[in-house]
């Protein structure tokens, strides 16, 4: 049977679908083997997640993180990059931010201080993506290697700092002082009350609207400017590239420039708009589930919002089962992250032939019908 080339759509939304269907059913299979209603524990987490509106809060709060990190990952992988250093760029990427409140929130207002800590948010990742980039474009050392090496650096880097920079004089917690509130990011049922509208209260602060804006940003930058356009023809062939006067190099670096800064922008929702201090460990992981984020999400902004907001769900879904259903531990709630992120990771392709079958067979079948009869 002749395969039909799959429609965007269908690479976007329907194998992502199909993949998480695929690993929910291997989740409840694992479930009911521990002798759990698997139907119950999805609706579980389904109400945790987005139930009620503290659950949908926290739910969007993790998302935020997942979609600057997943937006890190997809840009570099155009380029045909794999930048697997998110963890360690949003980590530095949060120093940015806490230096700039550090020093000014004493000083400048909240509309001067949220531009400043942005810009360095962005400057911080960036520069901390800028090394590995130079090793790959000039000196032939693999992304790969360079960004996992660069993760462990800014772990340590943050650990000397916070011991022996930041920490506020005769304390034993390894963080800094508060920022003052006039540095703090608003959170949505702030916003939300000079309103009049009541919600629950979460840590959904206005980064969320942030990492919106930088999906849109992304999606033009990539697919509507000559920029974009040179950094998926890298991807798609380097030789080419270079025979089409692309430099290669200069494509690199730009890409995991812009890459690093992504990733550095978790660290607005993070230090700016939830912990309100520099602290160890504030990443939590959000950078290397931006990989899968953005496996899951086709490295296309639409998919990796919506993947975003699903391990989102899978994050705060998870802690309500482990709460109303003691038999599933937290770590069978991070094998089910992890069924999901194996199909759609790893066995991304597994369901692409068939269907390319199926669409095979349906254009097939209205070609037919289009052909007049007696012909």
């Amino acid at each position: 049977m002749r395969r039909q080339p799959l429609p965007a759509w269908a690479d976007i939304i329907l194998i992502p679908i199909i993949n998480i269907t695929l690993a929910l059913l291997v989740a409840g299979v694992v479930i009911a083997l521990i002798g759990e209603n698997p139907f119950k524990a999805f609706a579980v987490m389904f109400q945790g997640a987005f139930g009620y509106a503290e659950g949908i809060g926290y739910t969007l709060y993790y998302a935020t993180n997942f979609i600057f990190t997943g937006l890190a990952v997809a840009i570099a992988f155009h380029a045909m990059l794999f930048n697997i250093g998110g963890e360690g760029q949003a980590y530095i990427g949060g120093l940015g931010v806490a230096l700039v409140l550090l020093t000014f929130d004493h000083v400048l207002p909240f509309w001067i201080l949220l531009p400043l800590a942005i810009a360095a948010a962005m400057l911080f990742g960036a520069a901390w993506a800028a090394i590995p980039a130079y090793l790959q474009a000039y000196r032939g050392s693999h992304i790969v290697i360079t960004t996992i090496m660069f993760n462990f650096i800014a772990s340590n880097l943050m650990v000397y700092l916070l011991v022996n920079v930041f920490i506020v004089p005769g304390s034993m917690s390894p963080e800094s002082r508060v920022f003052d509130q006039t540095a703090w990011l608003p959170t949505v049922h702030d916003f939300l009350a000079r309103f009049g509208i009541d919600v629950a209260a979460s840590p959904l602060n206005l980064s969320f609207v942030i990492a919106l804006i930088a999906g849109v940003f992304v999606w033009l930058f990539v697919w509507h400017t000559r920029w974009g356009y040179a950094i998926r023809t890298v991807g798609f062939s380097e030789p080419a590239a270079e025979y089409a006067g692309i430099s290669a190099k200069k494509i690199i670096m730009l890409t995991m420039l812009i890459s690093g800064a992504l990733a550095g922008m978790a660290g607005i929702n993070e230090i700016m708009g939830v912990q309100h201090k520099l602290l160890l460990d504030f990443v939590a992981g959000y950078g290397f589930t931006g990989i899968a984020v953005a496996l899951m999400g086709r490295n296309h902004p639409l998919g990796i919002v919506l993947s975003s907001i699903l391990f989102g769900a899978l994050y705060q879904g998870g802690a309500d089962l482990t709460f109303e259903m003691p038999n599933i531990s937290r770590e069978m709630v991070t094998a089910i992250q992890g069924f999901i992120i194996l199909f759609s990771g790893a066995l991304t392709y597994m369901s692409r032939p068939w269907l390319e079958r199926l669409f095979g067979l349906f254009v097939r079948e209205k070609s037919t019908e289009e052909v007049p009869h007696g012909r």
